[in-house]
């Protein structure tokens, strides 16, 4: 019979083990998802399509970010820009950008509608509203559009399909601490929403949304999104409520990071978290074991021993690779401070994965978002009644 000592090895490294599986088997079917089709897209042929896309503020590459919307390879689209201030910087650059650009149609929309707390979403309304086409898609300033954008997201649409969203990759980072995101954004984030999604459970994503119109007018239209505080969250739950899916497309669109230092990349990371802890509790309290180094160190500590400790850095090794794998096999950001972006990643995660779930205001370019979960509208009402 195994003594304690022993008998409490095995016991960790068994659990290690388990998450260890748990996480390849994710990135393999990750691997298996991104750059493949599954099912014909039933999207009608050159569709007009209207682009939708929120502003606010000049950053690094505001310019190339959007000239690229004016140069798609597409017959027939119109955009429409949208922006809460009149006085915003970003306001003489798209004008100069549409009058350089007169065979596009487009349009800027000044002004939001204030239908909730989250100011992308308010942004968004009136260019919603003003939208000519039945299909709209919903595309963030600091998309990196290539020039068969719309092409990709229709790709995705299947009969089934309520949504086609592509999450952000990371690229062009300046600094380690950028690379450090492009740990989070591609490999970790990436990689578990194309997971979700082989297995049925896509999740929305707000960089780029390709909507039906109709489809979403029918459940109350872009002012239906407000029921959650994150409009992805709630676009997620809209279009499984309607028995469809959210579908990905193939190959993730890339977002450029430039130079990151490690307060941005705390706070961004710290308010995306709590968004999910608020939005998604159920799936966001296991995200604690998604990566090695908390698991690992309590087990090691458990259960000290000289053969465990080479077991464990055996299975981290092999974390490591196949995540460094999975980033060569996709073509994202790659290079020998990848790895060391990994571990700093993985060290952060425990600390930002606990403060998600205390209380707190995050801010979004200057706005304070209340984070707290929705009270459903009948919910309200009784109290109300009481």
């Amino acid at each position: 019979m195994l003594d304690d000592a022993w008998t409490g090895t095995d016991l960790a490294l068994t659990l290690c083990l388990a998450l260890t599986l748990i996480n390849l088997a994710s990135l393999g079917l990750a691997a298996l998802r991104l750059g493949g089709r599954r099912g014909a897209s039933i999207f009608p042929a050159n569709a007009p399509v209207s682009l939708v896309r929120p502003v606010c503020g000049l950053e690094a590459f505001s310019e190339e970010m959007l000239t690229r919307g004016f140069r798609l390879a597409y017959p027939d689209y119109e955009l429409i820009f949208c922006v809460a201030d009149r006085a915003d910087p970003i306001v003489p650059l798209l004008r100069r950008l549409m009058a350089s650009h007169p065979g596009i149609p487009s349009r800027l929309i000044v002004g939001d509608e204030r239908i909730s707390d989250n100011p992308k979403l308010n942004n968004c309304v009136r260019g919603w509203d003003a939208a000519r086409h039945d299909w709209v898609v919903l595309a963030d300033s600091n998309v990196m559009m290539p020039p068969d954008y719309l092409q990709r997201l229709q790709a995705a649409w299947r009969p089934d399909t309520g949504l086609v969203c592509s999450t952000p990759i990371g690229a062009r980072p300046d600094g380690f601490f950028a690379e450090v995101e492009c740990a989070f954004l591609n490999t970790l984030q990436a990689r578990w929403q194309y997971a979700g999604e082989a297995v049925g459970l896509g999740f929305a994503q707000g960089k780029s949304m390709l909507w039906h119109k109709p489809f979403l007018e029918a459940r109350g239209g872009i002012r239906a999104l407000a029921a959650e505080i994150a409009e992805d969250a709630a676009a997620t739950k809209l279009v499984r409520a309607a028995g469809a899916r959210v579908h990905l497309v193939a190959s993730p669109f890339e977002q450029p990071l430039g130079r990151r230092d490690l307060v941005e990349v705390w706070s961004r990371q710290l308010r995306w978290a709590r968004l999910r802890r608020v939005t998604f509790p159920a799936f966001f309290a296991p995200e604690i074991g998604t990566g090695p180094i908390l698991p690992f160190g309590i087990a090691l500590a458990s259960a000290p021993s000289p053969a465990l400790a080479g077991w464990l850095c055996g299975l981290a090794a092999l974390w490591y690779g196949a995540e460094y794998a999975l980033a060569f096999r996709a073509g994202w950001h790659r290079g020998p401070r990848l790895l060391l972006a990994f571990l700093v990643r993985d060290t952060l995660f425990p600390a930002i994965w606990a403060g998600a779930w205390m209380r707190g205001a995050i801010l979004w370019r200057g706005n304070a978002m209340d984070i707290r979960p929705k009270v459903p509208a009948r919910l309200r009402t009784r109290a109300t009644a009481v």
